[in-house]
């Protein structure tokens, strides 16, 4: 057997690769999902004493994080007709803001909905992966803008009631908190924590198409296999267009939206959609490669607002 030398083990250690680190606490990125994601908050479905603890997390979260509000309050109630019950349902979006260093004036609107399918046939249905995942990247994302200025200002919102067909978005849509006309963007997290094959996607830049060589920088900063795709007219439920909470945005304003997402899984919508089937890795690499994307979006706004 070969001995190597003390010099010669630090030489290969030197030369090998190094493990890029995420910009942020992987710990407290988890613990988010974990208790989003638990039996207390029932599955947080719009209108139960489950949402309103999620709300109250998140309240909390906007506050500790240092984010700003809108008209003194993060909380954006609205109210919609059930689809199933014709009854008025009420829901509330959380929101909140961090201003531009340089032109606070242009918004960013990043957008993860909180709620879930709630508890079913004696079954809590806890969503981890949707959207405990995208709401604990967008906590992630705002805490670090805060300590990170971004050139534009980024709007936070945590939507409610997607589940029941897009309504906190529809909502905002509907009666934004700043004027539509000074919003440029939407990035949608939605789905990003449980792939198996390392594989994120990227949906939106069909629409448009100015978008994809900023995303396709970021993406050249990550291990992970980012794709572009599901956004092809005609493809049926394979077209993710209108398949969360950017859709809204896309079909009521025309505006130009990111959505990041995985394919379904074997617990999409099931019981199993819990803390422990999400993957760690991936999706703290998920979290950092859309970290990266809105950095990249945010430094190149005016050229992607003058390409529209």
């Amino acid at each position: 057997m070969k001995r190597i030398s003390l010099f010669g083990l630090f030489v290969i250690l030197w030369t090998l690769p190094a493990t890029a680190q995420p910009k942020f606490d992987r710990t407290a990125l988890l613990d988010h999902v974990r208790v989003l994601a638990s039996d207390e908050y029932e599955g947080r479905e719009t209108g139960t004493p489950g949402s309103e603890k999620a709300r109250t997390y998140l309240l909390e979260q906007f506050r500790d994080i240092g984010l700003a509000s809108f008209n003194s309050s993060f909380a954006l109630p609205f109210s919609f007709t059930s689809r199933r019950s014709e009854e008025t349902i009420n829901g509330v979006n959380v929101v909140g803001f961090v201003g531009g260093r340089e032109q606070p004036d242009r918004y960013i609107v990043m957008t993860a909905h909180y709620d879930h399918l709630g508890v079913r046939e004696d079954g809590i249905f806890n969503g981890a992966d949707d959207n405990a995942s995208g709401t604990a990247g967008l906590l992630i994302a705002a805490a670090y803008f805060v300590q990170n200025p971004p050139m534009h200002s980024i709007v936070f919102a945590a939507l409610d009631a997607e589940e029941k067909g897009l309504q906190g978005a529809r909502a905002f849509v509907a009666d934004p908190p700043v004027d539509r006309e000074r919003i440029a963007l939407n990035v949608n997290l939605d789905m990003i924590s449980h792939n198996d094959k390392g594989e994120l996607y990227i949906t939106g830049t069909h629409h448009y198409p100015f978008l994809k060589p900023y995303l396709e920088e970021a993406a050249g900063k990550s291990d992970l296999n980012i794709l572009f795709g599901h956004d092809l007219p005609g493809t049926g439920s394979d077209d993710w267009t209108t398949a969360s909470d950017h859709g809204p945005f896309h079909t009521e304003w025309g505006l130009p939206f990111v959505y990041f997402g995985v394919e379904d899984h074997a617990d999409y919508h099931k019981e199993s959609d819990e803390f422990e089937t999400i993957v760690p890795d991936f999706y703290v690499k998920a979290v950092d490669a859309i970290l990266d994307a809105v950095i990249v979006l945010d430094a190149n706004l005016a050229e992607i607002e003058a390409a529209k």
